[in-house]
């Protein structure tokens, strides 16, 4: 065995070493005996099941701690990368082992295969690799390894050439070999009747032709083990043979369950016993047709497929229903609920395996499963697989349901939501828009699937540049809730924190804070089953609108405690803890004593969502944004400068071109210029994003009146003194209104204002309104706030622009 295992150690050229052979020969037991023997040699050792791509993302990103990245619970994709650039690096570990088992396609799984100092072992029954790789090509058993198995296999019970007439008969195919010993130790068969019927199944074989996949030896090995196990304990095999239609991956014992609906087999009785599941369990694993692993069983992918070819069609539409009924009857529960999330990854392989085939099911609780399974990966931040499997689901179900069914509706709500997180807002828009047609027309306004996607639809809104479309849609699908839910379910408080979002980008911040706190308040301290995202979300919320309102510590302190909650609840990697540590970073600038913090947090968000959103994602390039304004903050502008020609270069790809946040990138990349030496290039940067800004806001808009303040100190700078104090001074008119005369902006373009009314001659003016701002700020922010102290000092106040989430 030694001297096999170390042939397949990849050569100097770090090839990829592939054990290439017959189902049934062992490939996947010698590759555990290396790892096994060897394990004392790596520091990392990672066993990928391959048959599935996603399955091979997942386990790749699942190494991410294990190599001092970040556990993977979004991002999969971009998670792998990092995984397999830390691996061809060799950082923190040069010796490795990856073993790819039951691969297929080279092309599907060569990209996931790192070079690098470590070693890969792949195993395959595909001949491709061999070209490829350095492929070692696994036979059966020698003779005398095939007898020595067998006499250990069923001690006292055979002579040698008992052992060398079956390993004759079995081909020496190692699972052959461990199916009859199962029979004879467990059976108690003479060897001679064994013989007898191996004869007799090969022969029925070979006249209906062998399947090139099943070696013959195997088929009829295992058609005898079937045979006795149905003599011995037929109800075991009913569970058997349903579960060849689940996934080759372990299947955890807890979903063995029984929905209200009637078992189209025999299992659903036998699950309704626990006493007789037990029985046909541990039967199975006597007979070595499972594998028992803790509380999961694992049915051999071979023995998988020669059950499912054994059944007529109808036969097998009757257990693969009653596979698809275990699942759902076995569903962990809301899949919005973080505790459940072990659990439904469990499923997840098992609901995209090609045996299920999930999508064709049409029983409607078999179809909301697989739409829990969907909000599972969404919630998670698995949007890639979100996506994936949406996709699949809604081109089946159309094609057997038609384009209307509410389980069609329903996952497009769900691929919507995926494509907008992932950045795709007008592919988002698009579906979402239709969709949401389909199902006024279709479904009562009044369904809560009408209102799950109108609830969408006021995001695409958003995302869009729709504010104030999206504030009147979400209004009314307020009220809606209200009648039909409730004004304190969750369902309605979730539109609810939508509507307090459209308040923010209404600059209406008041009253965005005072209903965010009031949903955040009923999440809290009422017993409605909030989940952790939602209390996540609600609480960042809270903290972004205090800190809009102008009060920085406070947001801060809710910001921290925000952080906190979803580093303890969802991870330092899920999509909304990133969101939080941004927007924490944020407030953190806006005070003195926290800049080299907000710094740090700043760059380290940045770096982890474009690790685990992409590099264009919308929550990137927030933190992109925010990076670069605390550099911006800190004085060091080269820095800031580079990181804001980048972003605003990328940014129209992420809501398009017209967007109100774009032009909000492209007026800080101009306070940059102006503050770099370049004030003309500036006052055309301003001048752009300001138009931009009425055509989409209008004037009495933050957005608008920031840029329009910033647009004053280009032309200050440029010696245009009368135009800076006419943008001053309308600026101070529409921001007293608009936020109030104590509020920081509105103090800022205070004292911007009095130098420009100093250079233009209103001497008496300025100093009235000077006295006012410093004030001001001392009653606000405090007299040693940086604001505070550029009043006093003449010095303008600059201001940049955070893109909220939509």
């Amino acid at each position: 065995m030694t001297s096999k295992v170390t042939a397949v150690l990849p050569s100097e050229e770090s090839l990829p070493q592939a054990l290439q052979g017959l189902g049934g020969v062992g490939k996947t037991a010698v590759v555990i005996e290396y790892a096994w023997r060897y394990r004392a040699e790596y520091d990392l050792v990672c066993w990928i099941r391959a048959d599935q791509m996603p399955l091979v993302r997942s386990s790749l990103a699942g190494l991410a701690a294990a190599l001092g990245l970040v556990p993977s619970a979004s991002g999969i994709d971009l998670t792998t990368t990092e995984v397999l650039d830390a691996l061809r690096r060799g950082e923190p570990y040069e010796r490795w082992l990856l073993i790819f088992d039951n691969a297929d396609e080279p092309a599907e799984l060569l990209p996931f295969i790192p070079s690098g100092p470590g070693d890969v072992l792949i195993t395959s029954r595909n001949h491709r690799w061999q070209p490829i790789v350095d492929a070692v090509s696994l036979d059966v058993f020698d003779r005398d390894e095939s007898v020595q198995f067998l006499l250990k296999r069923v001690p006292g019970r055979l002579t040698e050439d008992d052992a060398k007439r079956l390993a004759e008969a079995l081909g020496d195919l190692p699972l052959a070999l461990e199916q009859a010993g199962a029979v004879l130790f467990e059976g108690r068969m003479a060897v001679g009747e064994y013989l007898r019927l191996l004869r007799e199944r090969t022969a029925r074989i070979l006249e209906q032709g062998a399947s090139p996949d099943y070696p013959t030896s195997m088929t009829a090995a295992w058609q005898i083990t079937v045979a006795r196990l149905r003599q011995q304990s037929p109800r075991a095999l009913e569970l058997l043979r349903c579960c060849a239609f689940l996934g080759p991956e372990p299947i955890p014992s807890e979903v063995f369950k029984f929905g209200s609906e009637e078992s189209q087999t025999g299992v659903g009785s036998l699950i309704a016993d626990p006493i007789e599941l037990s029985t046909a369990v541990g039967a199975l694993g006597r007979f070595a047709l499972v594998r028992m692993d803790g509380p999961y069983i694992t049915v051999h992918r071979l023995i998988q497929a020669l059950l499912r070819d054994e059944l007529d069609p109808e036969d097998q539409r009757r257990y693969r229903q009653d596979a698809h009924s275990i699942l759902a009857a076995g569903a962990p529960g809301t899949p919005t609920d973080v505790n459940t999330w072990p659990k439904y990854a469990d499923l997840v392989a098992h609901v995209g395996s090609s045996a299920m085939d999930l999508a064709h099911c049409q029983m409607p609780a078999h179809r909301a499963f697989a739409l829990a399974v969907v909000r599972y990966l969404f919630v998670s931040g698995d949007f890639v697989s979100c996506r994936s499997f949406a996709e699949r689901f809604i081109a089946q179900w159309t094609e057997d349901s038609g384009p209307d069914d509410p389980y069609v509706l329903d996952a497009k709500r769900h691929l919507g939501n995926a494509l907008r997180e992932s950045g795709e807002a007008g592919k988002a828009y698009q579906l979402v828009k239709k969709t949401l047609e389909s199902a006024e027309q279709v479904l009562k306004l009044s369904n809560p699937l009408t209102l799950h996607l109108r609830n969408a639809f006021g995001a695409d809104l958003r995302a869009r540049g729709d504010f104030a479309g999206a504030l009147t849609l979400d209004q009314a699908t307020r009220a809606l809730h209200d009648e039909v839910f409730g004004p304190t379910d969750p369902q309605t408080l979730r539109v609810m924190g939508n509507v307090a979002l459209d308040y923010g980008l209404n600059s209406r911040f008041t009253e965005s804070r005072d209903l965010h706190k009031e949903v955040y308040v009923l999440q809290r301290d009422t017993r409605l089953n909030t989940s952790a995202t939602e209390v996540l979300s609600s609480w960042t919320n809270l903290a972004r609108a205090v800190r809009l309102c102008g009060n920085f510590v406070q947001a801060r302190d809710l910001g921290e405690d925000a952080r906190r909650y979803g580093l303890h609840e969802l991870g330092l990697e899920h999509y909304l803890t990133l969101r939080a540590a941004t927007d924490l970073s944020i407030a953190m600038r806006r005070i003195a004593e926290a800049g080299d913090e907000a710094l740090e947090l700043a760059a380290n968000a940045l770096e982890l969502c474009r690790r685990y959103r992409g590099k264009t994602n919308p929550d990137t390039m927030a933190a992109a944004i925010s990076l670069s304004n605390l550099q911006c903050t800190l004085g060091q502008l080269d820095q800031a400068l580079e990181l804001a020609e980048a972003t605003a270069q990328t940014y129209p790809t992420v809501y398009g071109a017209d967007h109100p946040y774009n032009y909000g990138v492209l007026a800080n990349l101009a306070m940059l210029r102006r503050l770099t030496g370049d004030p003309a290039e500036a006052r055309r940067l301003n001048e752009t994003a300001l138009a931009g800004l009425e055509a989409r806001l209008g004037r009495d808009h933050l957005f608008y009146l920031t840029t329009a303040l910033n647009l004053a100190s280009d032309l200050a700078a440029i010696g245009e003194t009368g135009q800076a104090r006419a943008r001053g001074e309308d600026c101070l008119t529409r921001l007293t209104k608009l936020v109030g005369g104590q509020h920081p902006v509105t103090l800022g373009c205070a004292a911007n204002l009095v130098q420009d009314l100093r250079a233009d001659g209103a001497v008496q003016r300025a100093d009235s309104l000077l006295t006012e701002t410093i004030s001001g700020y001392a009653n606000t922010l405090g007299a040693d706030h940086p604001m505070t102290e550029a009043a006093v000092a003449g010095s303008r106040i600059n201001w940049d622009f955070d893109p909220p989430p939509i």
